[in-house]
């Protein structure tokens, strides 16, 4: 059976599914991609469903190399320097390695997130039901380095395929913010001032959370609130001030007052953005926030339709690649 052998990993190499889900009443977080889009997109050009295990890149990068058989990848995130055998590939898209070739991906000057997605899934022993790896606790699969084999389901013969990469955002970035839960303990004009200011993302983030650097916010009600639900995007604002934007790994409850959310659709936006990123902040509906998030889902059926449609090619080029023929036995012989 074919499978990834790891020749580098830079640190925070992980494997990420769709996250743990059900478990936050227990105090376990969810995890999950940093990137939802993206991860989904590898995913779909993969051939696997949107939420199966994938590796998530940082910006150390990673080599791979196939062994045992053929392997199927979709790749998709920032777009990252990608190439096998060091010839050079587009950062978005589907590719094959025979036994022995090897995948490497670098960070380039955009972007800190990127994954791979082999054909056929990662198979490994789930944790409660998730695939998912949370570096502050050490619940799921360990960090992915350098010597680790990864086993790889059965997959079927694809077609390579190339999808158009997400161009580079304008700087600085907005995102859109739906208000609440607790915004009544700013004042209108705390609130103007954060939906006018810019912020920077700070060095001190990580797949917890994303600090902010700009001007403090003040509290109109003080910043302790019994604790609550926290949600991924959620911005939270502690005693000094600077909003905390909440990320995959984000705890279950917290006691700051949250001025709003980011909406889901602009999460992985936020995600690619390094230390030293400028943001600005827009208020938006919930209505709106639904419609941006069923664009985007939009957009990854539409990548979906053009996979499948690749992958059902009967041309004559296609069909003289694949061994169609694997398999047959006489028709008499009982011992197949």
């Amino acid at each position: 059976m074919a499978s990834l052998r790891v020749l580098r990993a830079g640190p925070g190499t992980t494997v990420q599914d769709a996250g743990r889900c059900g478990w936050l009443r227990f105090g376990v977080t969810r995890s999950g991609p940093m990137d939802w889009i993206a991860h989904a997109l590898a995913n779909i050009l993969a051939g696997n469903v949107p939420g199966a295990a994938a590796i998530e890149v940082g910006i150390g990068g990673i080599e791979l190399e196939a062994e045992g058989g053929a392997v199927w990848l979709g790749c998709a995130g920032a777009p990252f320097a990608v190439a096998r055998n060091a010839t050079a590939l587009p950062s978005a898209g589907r590719v094959r390695l025979g036994p022995g070739d090897r995948l490497t991906v670098k960070a380039a000057a955009q972007g800190c997130w990127f994954y791979v997605s082999p054909a056929g899934g990662i198979e490994a022993e789930p944790v409660l039901g998730s695939l998912a790896t949370t570096l502050r606790t050490g619940i799921g699969p360990p960090p992915v380095a350098a010597g680790d084999t990864l086993s790889i389901g059965p997959g079927t013969e694809r077609t390579e395929l190339v999808c158009a990469a997400e161009p580079a955002a304008a700087t600085p970035i907005t995102l859109r913010v739906v208000p609440g839960p607790q915004d009544d303990y700013f004042s209108e004009a705390t609130l103007a001032s954060f939906f006018g200011e810019t912020y920077r993302v700070s060095t001190q983030s990580d797949r917890m959370g994303y600090r902010l650097e700009g001007s403090p916010l003040r509290h109109a009600k003080g910043f302790n609130i019994v604790s609550d639900a926290i949600a991924l995007g959620a911005i939270q604002v502690p005693g000094d001030g600077l909003p905390i934007i909440l990320m995959a790994d984000h705890q279950p409850t917290g006691g700051y007052p949250k001025l709003g959310f980011v909406i889901r659709a602009d999460i992985g936006r936020l995600a690619q953005c390094r230390p030293g990123a400028e943001l600005r902040f827009a208020p938006v509906s919930v209505l709106l926030a639904r419609t941006e998030l069923f664009a985007a889902l939009e957009r990854l059926r539409s990548t979906l339709d053009r996979a499948a449609s690749a992958d059902a090619d009967l041309s004559s080029e296609r069909l003289l690649s694949m061994n169609l023929i694997s398999g047959v036995c006489a028709p008499l012989d009982r011992s197949a």
